[in-house]
């Protein structure tokens, strides 16, 4: 499959800060905690396989990275995450945690409908850095969409400080290690 927003593999990530590892007690951070998280969702996310890779298809997105923003956002579907599809205090819905505020969520939280329209939020948010910061690489466009998603375009300002606005300070570094993990692991 072509993916027309960059290659994954080729961005520098610092991975997970500890306040993510935290979230399984992890004693590390970084790469390998971001490793290890998204390894204790693969089972969870491998239910949902067949959906990622026909959302990534259709918006040219490599399917590990939806794999990682599911792992990220709602451990594979943890029913310790969400309650009837819902998290984030009632504001987010489904497996991508798509926020109600600012979109009117599609389909039941697992499904093909919602998988379709957070990927497609997703692409829509690395087109906006691809305008924003058109001397950025394709790779860099990437992880800033990936923040993006999680902060909004408008708080993210720079490359070096991407992180600076999203949840735990580490969303897109941690994002693209996990999808780093799962391109390796059957995505």
């Amino acid at each position: 499959m072509a993916c027309i927003y960059g290659d994954v593999n080729r961005i520098e990530t610092t991975g997970a800060s500890q306040q993510t590892a935290n979230q399984d007690n992890l004693s590390m951070q970084g790469v390998s905690a971001s490793h290890e998280l998204a390894r204790t969702d693969l089972s969870r996310v491998n239910q949902y396989k067949d959906a990622i890779q026909r959302a990534a298809q259709d918006h040219q997105i490599d399917p590990a990275v939806v794999a990682a923003i599911i792992s990220r956002e709602t451990r594979g579907g943890s029913p310790h995450v969400m309650s009837d599809g819902w998290g984030d205090h009632g504001y987010a819905f489904g497996l991508m945690q798509v926020d109600k505020r600012h979109h009117k969520p599609e389909g039941e939280w697992n499904s093909q409908q919602h998988i379709n329209q957070g990927t497609k939020i997703l692409a829509s948010f690395i087109n906006q850095m691809k305008a924003k910061f058109p001397s950025w690489s394709k790779e860099q466009q990437l992880k800033g969409g990936i923040a993006a998603y999680n902060c909004g375009d408008q708080r993210v300002c720079s490359y070096e400080g991407i992180d600076s606005s999203t949840t735990g300070r580490d969303y897109s570094n941690d994002v693209v290690a996990r999808a780093q993990f799962y391109k390796r692991n059957g995505f």
